[in-house]
């Protein structure tokens, strides 16, 4: 099985036989992991994410006039923290139950106040990327659950190479700005940029696919219970990843208004 996203991968389940049987999970239901319960995991973590975007957000809006600064701080600590919690999670699966709502908490304060410097350049661009987001998570996971969409082996390949060299270029950019040679034009808002972020957000939408034919491969496979926390975890990062491009795509289209 292949995954674009980083949080899930082959070394993720491959030894939970081994795990299984150390907990007699093969009696005992209870103990496996199952769709239903990373969903509703998912959903817990999406609440944790929200609630904590909105103290981000309400500091920005505070006074008479937005002001994205006074968020900033806590905006930038979050996107620490759930870094480092990612990493964590990523690297030590069983921490996923007590990390996985620590890295949906920073991430939250992150959003928060990234989202509302958009919102005070640009009036209504969050709702409607929270709508983008959310709706292609719901038409996605309806095509998937219907057989519309299929991740065979060349889907996952064609979409883990995508991933992969989107971030090489994002990676390359990155250093290359502090350099002060950054690529051209993918961050602007002309026909390449606007082609770009559209190109991005396309993969990012199609790794929930991924995500979604590995949690169900996993939870038949009987993985443990606390994957369930795992895969909520791996599902929020694509959702962030998606969020983010789509804020950034409708802050390029409104730019040239």
């Amino acid at each position: 099985m292949r995954t674009g996203n980083p949080a899930l991968n082959d070394k993720t389940f491959e030894n939970f036989g081994v795990y299984r049987r150390d907990l007699a999970a093969e009696q005992s239901p209870a103990g496996t992991m199952t769709i239903n319960g990373t969903a509703q995991k998912t959903m817990f973590l999406l609440l944790l994410a929200m609630g904590s975007a909105c103290f981000t957000w309400s500091k920005t809006f505070a006074g008479l006039e937005a002001n994205p600064a006074a968020a900033m701080p806590w905006a930038f600590g979050g996107a620490i923290v759930g870094l480092i919690t990612a990493l964590a999670i990523c690297f030590k699966h069983t921490w996923a139950p007590a990390l996985a709502p620590v890295y949906a908490l920073a991430e939250g304060l992150f959003l928060g106040g990234v989202s509302a410097s958009f919102e005070a350049q640009y009036p209504g661009i969050v709702i409607q990327s929270v709508g983008g987001t959310f709706g292609t998570l719901a038409g996605l996971l309806l095509a998937y659950q219907s057989g519309l969409i299929r991740a065979t082996e060349n889907f996952k390949l064609g979409i883990v190479a995508a991933t992969g060299g989107i971030c090489l270029v994002y990676l390359i950019s990155l250093i290359g700005s502090f350099f002060g040679f950054p690529i051209p034009f993918i961050h602007s808002a002309g026909p390449i940029g606007i082609g770009f972020s559209l190109v991005v957000v396309v993969i990012a939408a199609l790794n929930l696919v991924l995500d979604f034919d590995f949690i169900e491969q996993a939870a038949e496979r009987g993985a443990p219970k606390y994957l369930e926390w795992y895969g909520a975890f791996a599902l929020m990062v694509t959702l962030v990843w998606l969020y983010m491009e789509i804020l950034r795509l409708l802050a390029k289209l409104r730019s040239r208004d």
